[in-house]
């Protein structure tokens, strides 16, 4: 690969941080608890969203707890986990999806899987 083709290509690093930001342009959106600011970190190869407990269902101090977890699967394609916290670990709800599809149940979330 040239110099100048190698120059073009973007950096893992801007990409992560380009799919970062859509997670965190794609949240403002959601339904429910749109008045709290949810943080989108990397986990692994994948994005973990935490935000503020307002339902105090989990943490009665209201205090910041695992909503999601998204792991890139190949293809183009992610798995979108719940947490479980009682248990403490991650559920798989969905998998093997276009990452705009998950987005889109995570923000509507109607059955409450993710946002407590």
């Amino acid at each position: 690969m040239s110099r100048a083709a190698a120059a073009v290509l973007p950096a893992a690093d801007q990409v992560l941080d380009l799919i970062a930001h859509r997670l965190a342009r794609a949240l403002r959106e959601r339904l429910r608890y749109r008045y709290v600011h949810p943080r989108v970190t990397l986990q692994g190869d994948g994005y973990r969203i935490q935000s503020p407990c307002c339902s105090r269902n989990v943490d009665p101090a209201g205090g910041l707890i695992d909503i999601a977890l998204l792991v890139p699967q190949a293809g183009l394609r992610w798995s979108l986990c719940a947490r479980d916290h009682a248990s403490g670990t991650w559920v798989e709800r969905f998998g093997n999806q276009p990452l705009d599809t998950l987005l889109e149940v995570l923000c509507v979330d109607s059955d409450r899987q993710f946002w407590p």
